[in-house]
């Protein structure tokens, strides 16, 4: 790196301070903080949407198995986060937004006391606080691998650099400071991703047939759709997995629904970040998959993507993937910070200590900015201890995601009419049987990267809808009067 990719990279950091500062003075209340006051218009929830399904991550961990098994990667990630964006469109985002506009909830577990109990609802809010504690770090991991790549420095230096810049900015500007960090990342990563698309294509030789000819030098399963481990049966796991997350089980995405001022916006916003999901991850992931022609037999796969860009981009416009790839990072780091801070400050502290329920605007303003502070710090531990977990792949495919099921099943299920029997003792059920499952799976081990995210899933949906058919529970009048509420515009 020259000196001018350290100046771009200063320029960006100042401007996420800018964002913290400016969204600081849009911040007066708790609902401000967490919900963007329900004012977040659509095309910026929609990019927002979209780009906190990226990280650090994608560019570490993903880059390596697109090294290692190819067009796959795109398959069981970008193509099946697409399509089963189309259940959220039509069935899960208008819901959220209507449940923001008719109950005033700020967290997407606040709901749950009404639609089960509280005991139901401490029990999700505790297990996907914990979840959230790897998949986070697991991000901060990456970066700090990436920071190594490019600059040098450490990877647990890397870490606490991005970590202490993410603490400044989200916490004074809350979720207003996530979104624009989002849609500021977005321009960023379309313009490095552009250059570095071309940037490839032209070293591979061929024109605009690259695209196609590439796959030639490459060794013949990289270009099949499916190439194991990562089978038909993985594949479709993930699809179950990220109709779960991307309606909204994973927190901050619900978020960007709950946002939005109406049903419809929700639906829009939802309808944008499916076909950024089908689009753009085609270009973005084309170097990843090129990597093996230029840099064949690498030990360490998942330096891929930094090899690439170090070996063909020119001064400046590395500097500018680098802060792409930072800005990635915190954005989606910040929003999980931002929403499991919302689910802390407003469903588990209140249990705990009754007198937060008497907290003026000011007080719980001031909770939710410690909350999300004192989360980042714990992010940043986990961070550092990232190998004993398995690694950044292990706690992204093996952790966070087994274990989303189990925690996402009752909440966005309960958002569903066609549900409604499925009370409070279905989604206990659901929640205890996904995590025992996904116990013993890690005990048995062997099994299989498909059964290991798919058991635990399986068995939390099987809970969840039989117990409905055997018990035939009455609905009870709070249950029936919630979803009525939220099933129309």
């Amino acid at each position: 790196m020259q000196t001018i990719d350290y100046v771009i990279i200063v320029v960006f950091f100042i401007l996420l301070i800018g964002i913290g500062v400016y969204s600081y003075f849009k911040v007066n209340s708790s609902a401000d903080f967490f919900t963007a006051g329900g004012k977040l218009p659509w095309w910026l929830s929609g990019i927002s949407h979209h780009v906190s399904g990226y990280s650090g991550a994608v560019f570490v961990a993903y880059a390596s198995i697109a090294y290692t098994h190819g067009f796959v990667m795109y398959v069981w990630w970008a193509f099946t986060i697409a399509i089963a964006m189309i259940g959220t469109i039509v069935f899960i985002a208008p819901r959220w937004a209507r449940l923001r506009a008719k109950t005033g909830i700020q967290s997407p577990t606040e709901y749950l006391a009404t639609r089960y109990n509280l005991p139901v609802q401490q029990l999700m809010a505790w297990c996907g606080v914990i979840v959230k504690l790897f998949d986070v770090g697991a991000k901060w991991a990456a970066v700090g691998i990436l920071l190594n790549a490019f600059m040098g420095i450490p990877i647990v230096t890397g870490i606490i650099l991005s970590g202490v810049v993410t603490l400044f900015y989200v916490t004074l500007g809350g979720l207003w400071a996530d979104v624009l960090n989002d849609f500021m990342s977005f321009l960023i990563q379309v313009a490095s991703g552009l250059v570095m698309f071309v940037v490839v294509l032209m070293h591979l030789g061929d024109g605009a047939a690259g695209v196609f000819t590439m796959w030639d030098r490459l060794p013949a399963e990289h270009s099949n759709w499916f190439n194991s481990p990562y089978t038909v049966g993985f594949a479709m796991a993930f699809l179950v997995i990220n109709f779960f997350s991307y309606s909204g089980g994973t927190w901050n995405l619900a978020t960007r629904f709950i946002s939005s001022p109406s049903g419809k916006d929700a639906k829009k916003a939802a309808i944008l970040s499916a076909i950024l999901y089908l689009v753009w991850p085609l270009i973005l992931f084309f170097p990843m998959f090129a990597a093996p022609i230029f840099f064949p037999n690498l030990e360490r796969p998942e330096t891929s993507y930094s090899l690439m860009a170090m070996q063909f981009l020119p001064p400046g416009l590395l500097g500018l993937l680098v802060a792409s790839l930072f800005s990635t990072t915190l954005s989606m780091t910040s929003s999980d910070a931002n929403t499991i801070s919302s689910v802390i400050t407003r469903d588990i502290l209140p249990v705990m200590l009754k007198r937060i329920n008497e907290f003026d605007k000011k007080k719980m303003l001031l909770v939710a900015r410690i909350t999300t502070f004192t989360f980042i710090l714990l992010t940043i531990f986990i961070a550092f201890n990232a190998q004993t977990f398995g690694g950044v792949i292990g706690l992204i495919i093996s952790w966070f995601a087994a274990l989303l099921g189990p925690i996402s099943i009752p909440m966005i299920l309960g958002l569903l009419p066609y549900f409604k029997r499925s009370g409070s003792t279905a989604a206990l059920l659901s929640i205890i049987g996904g995590l025992l499952t996904f116990i013993v799976l890690k005990v048995i081990g062997g099994t299989g990267l498909a059964v290991e995210l798919a058991g635990p899933l399986i068995m939390s949906l099987t809970l969840y809808i039989g117990y409905a058919f055997i018990a035939k529970d009455e609905v009870p009048e709070k249950t029936e009067a919630l979803l009525d509420a939220i099933n129309e515009e």
